[in-house]
């Protein structure tokens, strides 16, 4: 895009050249015209109420924004009004766009993305080149005072951002798509999950490696693998601790930023069979504490998602809501929506959130606050907290989780300066660091903790923030085991996809993030997949008193029997807690009582697990929907 708008310069000089010598006496009579505070408005001053211009001035004045966003946030003017009159004051045609030919701008598509983002497409008209602006920032005003002196373009059309977003999204399908399914394959397959060469002959040779291990010494391959297992499942224990070292972080006021140096903010939310908590989520997304001239909220809809696309067309949205399609075709999955929404954001700092969450209004503000003081980091996870967990024992033992994992164990593997799997929810990035790793990768599953991982290999740090998000966790068993079958299954990706080379891995990572990384991410599937067969052999032995894996002696066999119900004790002990801990600082305590069924919850865990094995082998691609809106107890959990 850099030598169009060189282009579009050059051409801006020598008009203002023209102009100039071709009316002299209108650029001096232009020239000694008053100049209003805010000229973007002059377009508009016979269409709305004294009062409402007067208040759009002071509201910009203290935002530092133009005066024309503040009209078209506040639903006082649309865009495409707003545009139309500023075009009409210029002497410029508006351009709808909804009946240019593809062939009219010579950009391939790629760059018509770029286009889009920049707001200035470039065509090719009977009489000449020409370009089309989407006037953003303060771009209504720079146009205005150039008419004022006579030195306008005069090869310029205007149209409204909307209608520019809407005219990529028709000529550039195939590049919009590859971008969002195919890129990172294409530009990184060692970082993608997609399936690359085949590998089967690496796992037939571990395979046929083990099973000989265990025909010519069954009693020692069964010791040295129940060992190793049981030492990976007591180091997994272990990093847990860590949680305890770190203390609470003290309740701060909200920061006090100012709103004229607030950036542009973009929020991007999928949504899929959503249509029951859509409005909910415009309510919680209306009620953020942030200017919404500075807000650029993308919806990410599926197109054959016919009621969910209605009830975003009842509410009838306006800046700064924009609703994306995402691109047909496989793999179906949120990270590939997502993908779609961030070719055109239009922040310098960009949210993710689910469709039924609920943040604190002064999030973003403390999210920001957060890389002022820390220019390193790279992203910021809020805490998530469940507001249904009074439905069942299921979603308080959720609740337990959460509590543990973001009040506890997440900060403080973050003041440890490791790396975590993310959050799926109330991730907060630099919208440049997030482009420019290759955004979230389609193919896996769970690709808060692929990115996670992704952004500590190129070098990046991730914070914690003292802000909450409120979700609804699945009610009932089966909605839960689906849920937790894809977590699985996208953890078990993410560690095949970084441990294919694993030298490189360890090279790009501190020894401590490297461990880090196979204990948080690899050990938690271990421990869920080796669980119940511990919990077996302990049951096995205390009923018969003889060992289920065979052992070249007795006190050999006793060891290891010591050693699994060691792990299993320690488990439920740390794992209690430090639930224990997170539900203290989060007073809610009164559903502390669900942790007695913590044994009934890992069997689940195992159980889903395993379930993710064959859906890994079967469908790896498959995204396990979670139904929103079920929550019998919607009310939210005191922060």
């Amino acid at each position: 895009m850099g030598e169009v708008k060189s282009a579009w310069a050059l051409e801006a000089g020598h008009a203002a050249r023209r102009a100039a010598a071709r009316r002299p006496s209108d650029a001096s009579a232009r020239a000694r015209q008053p100049l209003s505070a805010f000229p973007e408005l002059d377009c508009v001053r016979h269409l709305l109420p004294i009062g409402t211009l007067a208040a759009a001035e002071a509201r910009a004045r203290a935002l530092g924004v133009g005066a024309e966003q503040v009209l078209i946030a506040g639903g006082s003017i649309s865009e495409d009004s707003y545009v139309a009159a500023l075009a009409r004051s210029l002497g410029l045609p508006f351009e709808p766009l909804d009946r240019l030919p593809r062939a009219a701008c010579a950009l391939d598509d790629a760059r018509l993305i770029e286009a889009a983002a920049a707001g200035l497409l470039p065509v090719q008209r009977a009489d000449g080149p020409a370009f089309v602006v989407a006037p953003r920032h303060d771009a209504a005003r720079r146009l205005t005072l150039l008419r004022r002196l006579n030195a306008l373009p005069d090869r310029l059309a205007l149209t409204s951002s909307a209608r520019l977003r809407q005219f990529v999204e028709r000529h550039a399908t195939r590049a919009i798509t590859h971008k969002a399914a195919e890129e990172l394959r294409c530009t990184r397959p060692d970082l993608c999950a997609a399936r690359g060469e085949p590998r089967a002959l690496r796992w037939a040779l571990i395979g046929a490696g083990l099973a000989a291990a265990m025909w010519l010494a069954p009693a020692a391959t069964q010791t040295t693998v129940g060992a190793a297992l049981a030492l990976v499942f007591l180091a997994w224990i272990a990093l847990r601790l860590i949680g305890f070292l770190t203390p609470k972080e003290a309740p701060r006021r909200a920061p006090a930023l100012a709103d004229d140096r607030l950036p542009t903010y973009t929020i991007i939310v999928a949504l899929y069979r959503e249509a029951a908590v859509v409005e909910g989520l415009v309510a919680a997304l209306d009620a953020l504490d942030y200017p919404r001239e500075k807000l650029d909220i993308k919806l990410v809809l599926e197109s054959d998602d016919l009621a969910t696309r209605a009830a975003i067309a009842a509410l009838d949205l306006g800046p700064p809501y924009e609703v994306v399609m995402a691109p047909r075709g496989d793999p179906r999955t949120k990270p590939k929506a997502l993908n779609a929404a961030l070719l055109f954001a239009r922040g310098a700092f960009t949210a993710v959130y689910d469709a039924e969450d609920r943040p604190e209004p002064d999030q973003l503000r403390r999210a920001l606050e957060r890389f002022r003081q820390e220019p390193e980091l790279a992203c910021v996870q809020a805490r998530l907290s469940i507001y249904n967990a009074a439905d069942d024992w299921l979603t308080r033992l959720f609740a337990a989780e959460y509590c543990g994992l973001f009040d506890v164990f997440l900060p403080a593997l973050a003041a440890c300066r490791l790396p975590f799997p993310l959050g799926g929810s109330s991730n907060h990035f630099r919208t440049a660091v997030l482009r420019a790793i290759g955004g979230w990768d389609p193919y896996n599953v769970t690709e808060d903790a692929d990115l996670g991982v992704r952004l500590a290999r190129f070098g990046h740090r991730m914070g914690v923030i003292a802000s909450t998000t409120f979700e609804e966790a699945p009610v009932g068993v089966a909605a839960w085991l689906w849920q937790r079958t894809r977590w699985f299954k996208g953890w078990m990706q993410t560690w095949i996809v970084h441990m294919r080379a694993p030298v490189s891995l360890a090279r790009e990572l501190p020894l401590s993030a490297f461990l880090a990384f196979q204990l948080t991410v690899g050990g938690t599937v271990v421990a869920a997949l080796v669980h119940p067969l511990f919990l077996a052999a302990l049951i096995h032995a205390a009923a018969t008193g003889q060992p289920v894996l065979g052992a070249a002696d007795d006190a050999t066999a006793v060891a290891l029997a010591g050693l699994h119900g060691l792990s299993c004790l320690a488990g439920y002990l740390v794992t209690t807690a430090l639930c224990l801990l997170g539900l203290s600082r989060r007073r809610l305590l009164a559903h502390a009582w669900a942790l007695a069924l913590l044994p009934v919850l890992w069997l689940l865990l195992s159980l889903a697990a395993w379930c993710a094995v064959f859906e890994l082998v079967r469908d790896p691609y498959r995204w396990n929907k979670t139904e929103h809106g079920c929550a019998k107890s919607p009310r939210r959990a005191h922060a």
